[in-house]
């Protein structure tokens, strides 16, 4: 009995402090990904999803492989950004020379593990399909949806799901003008 007493008493500060809440120094995550071909993918993003180039940078092969990111490869990456400021979400994007990733089954959310999808918020879900038609990406299935209030308050919001160039899926949220 004594020692179940002090299990308990010992994983109780345990316990509460693994509930206490973390101070980030931001909230914001970066997100970086392999893509088959950069200036297609960096256009995709660009001129049919809004977001805005930031000067890249390059990562040297020996850090990358000491932080166990590649094989002795090194990473020139491009940096696009959604919003101003340093709270700002990032997408960094990458093509490994002298590499030929795998693809992923992109059929649908489900179809494997995984990051699956990136939903950006738009001012006007009209314009960005008009500019992801001028670079020739359709919308999937019957997009877009007409969103219920209740899913994503205040209302009259629609869902665009579309394909970036590597196949992945990119949902667009916003209304329709």
């Amino acid at each position: 009995m004594r020692c179940w007493i002090v299990v308990c008493l010992v994983a109780l500060p345990l316990a509460a402090r693994a509930a206490d809440p973390v101070a980030f120094p931001s909230t914001t995550i970066d997100l970086g990904t392999v893509v088959s071909d950069l200036p297609k993918s960096v256009r995709f993003y660009t001129e049919g999803v809004g977001f805005r180039e930031l000067p890249g940078f390059d990562v040297p092969a020996e850090i990358a492989t000491a932080a166990g990111l590649t094989d002795n490869k090194p990473l020139a990456i491009k940096v696009l950004v959604l919003g101003e400021g340093p709270q700002a979400t990032k997408l960094k994007l990458m093509q490994v020379a002298g590499t030929q990733p795998r693809g992923g089954d992109t059929d649908f959310i489900h179809s494997h593990t995984g990051f699956r999808y990136l939903t950006i918020l738009v001012p006007d879900t009209t314009a960005a399909v008009e500019r992801l038609a001028n670079l020739g990406v359709k919308p999937l299935a019957k997009s877009p949806v007409a969103l219920p209030a209740s899913l994503v308050p205040p209302g009259g919001q629609f869902l665009t799901v579309v394909r970036d160039p590597d196949g992945n899926l990119v949902e667009l949220i916003g209304p329709r003008k």
